[in-house]
C-alpha cells in the first residue's frame, strides 16, 4: 500500500510522507508517480507480444541495446582537433576533422588533442586574482626569473613561450609526456638559464635580445625533440630583462654613463669627420698654390735669363751703344714714376725753371706703365 493511503505512520496522522505534508484539500494535486509507471508498463506490454520475458521481447530488447551500443561509436572532430583512436589502449590511427566512427567502448576510444591551438606559458611572472581591482594582475616570480650570467652578475629575465602540438606528433604528445605544460615550462627555464649563463650581462641588457631568444628557441626544440614530446616551439619572447631590484638604480647610472660615453664618442667622430676633410682640402689648396708659384718663378727666371743672354749677344756686337741704351732704359724706369724738377745751374740761370705739365692737362689714355713713364720722361725733357 502506498504511503499516501496510510492513515497513520511514522510521520504522523493524515496524508503525510517523508518530505512533508500531503496535498491539501482544495489545492492542486501532484501527479501520481505510481499511476504513471503502471500506465507505461501496460503500454510496453502491449507492444511486446507475449509479455516482457517472452522470446520475442527479450530479442527486441537485446537488439535495441546492441543498436544503441553501436551508435555510441559516432563522434565529431572539431576543426582545431585531431582524433587519436585507441584500440584496447593501443594507438591505431588518426581521425581528421568531421564526423567519424570508431568501434564502441570498451573496444576503441578516441582522444581529441587540440593540435592547432597555440598555447602560452609565462616564466618569471604569473596572473593572480586581484579582488581590489576586480580582475587579474601580474605577479613577479623571482625564483623562476633570477639567473646568473657568464660574468657572475644576477639578471631578472621574464619571458613567454608560445608552443603547439606538431601536426604529426599528436600521438607522441599524448603518450610520451605526462604533463605537457609542466615539461615545456621546465625546459624553457632550463634553456634560458643555460643561454644566460654563457653570456655577459651587458649584451643581454642592450642589444642581444634577439640572439638570446633564438638560442633559447633552438635549445628548447632540441630538448623536446629528444624527449619525443611531439611539441613545436613557435616563438620565445623576452618580456623584461633588468638587474635585480636591489641594484637596479646603480645599473641605470652605469647605463646612463655608458650612453653619455657613446654620445661623446659619436660627437668627436662627427667633428673629426668634418675637420679632417677641411684640413686636407686646405693642404691640397696650399700645395697647388705652391706648385703654381714654383712654375711661375721658374718661368720668370728662364725668361730673365733668356733676355739677359739676348742683351749680352747685342752687347758683344756693340758695347757702347748697348751700354748707353741700358743706362737710358734704367733711368727711364727709375725716374719715370717720380716727380721731377729742372734746375738751371748756369751763370745766367734763373734757378728752378718752370715747366708746363702737359701730361696733367691732357687726359691720359690707358697704356702700359713703361709707356707712361716714357711719355712723362719725354714731356719733362
Amino acid at each position: 500500500m502506498p504511503w499516501k493511503n496510510q492513515g497513520g505512520g511514522p510521520w504522523g496522522s493524515g496524508p503525510k510522507g517523508p518530505w512533508g505534508s500531503g496535498p491539501q484539500p482544495g489545492g492542486p494535486r501532484p501527479p501520481d508517480l505510481e499511476d504513471l509507471l503502471r500506465r507505461g508498463q501496460d503500454r510496453l506490454q502491449q507492444l511486446l507480444p507475449g509479455g516482457y520475458f517472452s522470446g520475442i521481447g527479450i530479442a527486441l530488447i537485446v537488439v535495441g541495446a546492441i543498436a544503441i551500443w553501436l551508435a555510441s561509436g559516432f563522434y565529431r572532430v572539431q576543426s582545431e582537433e585531431l582524433g587519436i583512436v585507441l584500440r584496447f589502449g593501443q594507438y591505431v590511427r588518426d581521425a581528421e576533422p568531421g564526423l567519424n566512427y570508431h568501434l564502441p567502448s570498451p573496444i576503441e576510444r578516441v582522444l581529441l588533442p587540440k593540435v592547432l591551438r597555440v598555447n602560452t606559458i609565462s616564466i618569471g611572472m604569473s596572473l593572480i586574482d586581484d579582488p581590489a581591482r576586480r580582475g587579474r594582475t601580474m605577479r613577479d616570480v623571482p625564483e623562476e626569473s633570477l639567473m646568473l650570467t657568464g660574468d657572475e652578475n644576477i639578471v631578472d629575465v621574464d619571458f613567454t613561450v608560445l608552443w603547439r602540438i606538431k601536426p604529426k606528433g599528436a600521438a607522441d604528445y599524448l603518450f610520451n609526456i605526462q604533463n605537457p605544460e609542466g615539461t615545456v615550462k621546465a625546459v624553457a627555464e632550463s634553456a634560458m638559464r643555460e643561454v644566460i649563463g654563457r653570456s655577459n650581462i651587458q649584451p643581454i641588457l642592450t642589444g642581444a635580445r634577439t640572439t638570446t631568444e633564438q638560442g633559447v628557441h633552438q635549445l628548447m626544440q632540441k630538448t623536446l625533440d629528444s624527449y619525443g614530446s611531439g611539441i613545436q616551439i613557435t616563438q620565445v619572447q623576452m618580456q623584461k630583462v633588468d638587474p635585480p631590484a636591489q641594484v637596479i638604480d646603480s645599473f641605470r647610472d652605469v647605463q646612463a654613463a655608458r650612453a653619455d660615453l657613446e654620445r661623446l664618442q659619436n660627437e668627436a667622430q662627427t667633428y673629426a669627420n668634418r675637420v679632417i676633410p677641411e684640413a686636407r682640402g686646405r693642404g691640397a689648396q696650399i700645395f697647388q698654390a705652391a706648385e703654381g708659384y714654383k712654375e711661375q718663378a721658374v718661368a720668370e727666371a728662364k725668361g730673365q735669363s733668356a733676355r739677359f743672354l739676348k742683351v749680352y749677344e747685342e752687347y758683344k756686337k756693340a758695347p757702347d751703344v748697348t751700354r748707353e741704351r741700358l743706362y737710358l732704359e734704367t733711368m727711364e724706369r727709375v725716374l719715370g714714376p717720380s716727380e721731377k724738377l729742372i734746375y738751371d745751374g748756369g751763370a745766367a740761370g734763373q734757378g728752378v725753371v718752370p715747366y708746363l705739365p702737359l701730361n696733367e692737362l691732357t687726359p691720359r689714355k690707358p697704356a702700359a706703365p713703361a709707356t707712361t713713364g716714357q711719355q712723362q720722361s719725354g714731356g719733362n725733357r
